[in-house]
């Protein structure tokens, strides 16, 4: 069980960053584009469901598949123990990041009315460059959950 779950929190993960990465390569910049009306049409086009419907069920889920790892292979090694911890911490960071500075942006950005073009342009600008931030902790969180399985794989001296 210990095995399928730390799998499962790596797998999720992976799925976490690409997801974040397609955020930055794709929807940022078809949302800079054009403004104004390209944040009008992401507006139209986000009005059901949006990324952070994905984000907000798979990030917490691998949290919390993160943090059973952590527990579960506790006594297996220090080194597991770290590169959990670590990747835990930058998984919480990701949320972090998502709640204190891409929602209040976002949330501006799809406000009505819609904010003047050159504030949108900034807005724009500001979330695309720090979603290439969090794609990195995030990226920083995947190579410590690879490197906890490496040593999970280990065998014993």
């Amino acid at each position: 069980m210990k095995k399928v779950i730390l799998l499962s929190s790596v797998a999720l993960a992976c799925g976490v960053l690409f997801s974040n990465i397609f955020n930055s390569l794709v929807i940022a910049n078809a949302t800079a584009s054009d403004i104004p009306n390209s944040v009008l049409a992401a507006k139209v086009f986000f009005k059901t469901i949006n990324p952070g419907n994905f984000f907000g069920l798979f990030s917490p889920v691998t949290q919390v598949l993160t943090l059973l790892s952590l527990i579960l292979c506790w006594q297996k090694s220090k080194y597991i123990r770290l590169y959990l911890g670590i990747a835990l911490i930058c998984y919480v960071l990701g949320d972090v990041f998502a709640f204190t500075y891409f929602h209040p942006r976002t949330d501006l950005m799809m406000s009505e009315p819609t904010p003047d073009t050159e504030t949108l342009k900034i807005l724009s600008s500001e979330w695309s460059n720090m979603n290439w931030v969090r794609s990195f902790v995030l990226f920083i969180g995947v190579i410590c959950s690879f490197a906890a399985v490496d040593k999970f794989y280990l065998p014993k001296a």
